[in-house]
């Protein structure tokens, strides 16, 4: 049986997402496009912003109601990739010519990093798009994940699946802002501990932006 608390969460939850989440995905050139990233983060507007034309990427957001609330299920990169091995991350990917949106790409790399059939997943929306310091613009896809889905993760590309409490996640005074020296500069970004995972950089920033979107608690001053 569904317990009273898990429903009402999941009933706000949806609510949220149905008001502040886009149907669709702007487009490269649409006027109301604007994506966040760390360059955002930059008190003084003095951070590199990687020129177009951008890749374009996109990364699912799976939500799963469990018995002790709502979480976000996310991966630990397999520690042999040669691009941020070892690190949090959504499933997602390189959006390829044959994907139909950004939605069936992320999807579609969900299915292949962690076995997630699409059958499993209600879409509820977009996030604002993301803009990588590599120059890849990431379309954020938000799923609610069937809870008898079962996971197993890719040894090809995940070493691990995790699920992190959405309360956690929306709870922005939990955000850190960090800075580490990147291609000569100086560059702020997001981090998230979680126990003994670190969750920064590009997934830190969407699910920042998840709490924004979707109005979960006061922002954080950045001075």
């Amino acid at each position: 049986m569904d317990s009273p608390t898990r429903d009402e969460d999941l009933a706000d939850f949806l609510a949220r997402a149905e008001a502040r989440l886009a149907r669709d995905p702007p487009g490269p050139d649409d006027p109301t496009s604007n994506p966040r990233g760390d360059h955002s983060l930059e008190p003084d507007g003095s951070a590199v912003i990687p020129p177009p034309p951008h890749r374009r990427a996109a990364v699912l957001v799976p939500v799963v109601a469990r018995e002790s609330g709502l979480a976000i299920v996310l991966t630990q990169r397999a520690a042999h990739l040669r691009d941020h091995s070892g690190q949090v991350a959504l499933p997602g990917g390189k959006i390829d010519p044959t994907d139909a949106s950004p939605m069936a790409a992320a999807l579609r790399e969900a299915e292949e990093e962690v076995g997630l059939s699409p059958r499993h997943v209600r879409m509820l929306g977009y996030l604002d798009p993301y803009l990588s310091g590599t120059g890849f613009l990431v379309a954020p896809v938000i799923g609610l994940v069937d809870r008898e889905a079962r996971l197993a993760p890719n040894p090809a590309e995940v070493d691990a699946i995790f699920e992190v409490p959405l309360a956690v996640i929306a709870d922005r005074s939990r955000y850190e802002l960090r800075m580490r020296v990147w291609q000569g500069r100086d560059r702020r970004f997001y981090a998230l501990p979680y126990g003994e995972r670190l969750i920064w950089g590009v997934t830190a920033g969407i699910l920042h932006n998840l709490a924004e979107r979707l109005e979960f608690g006061p922002p954080k001053s950045h001075l």
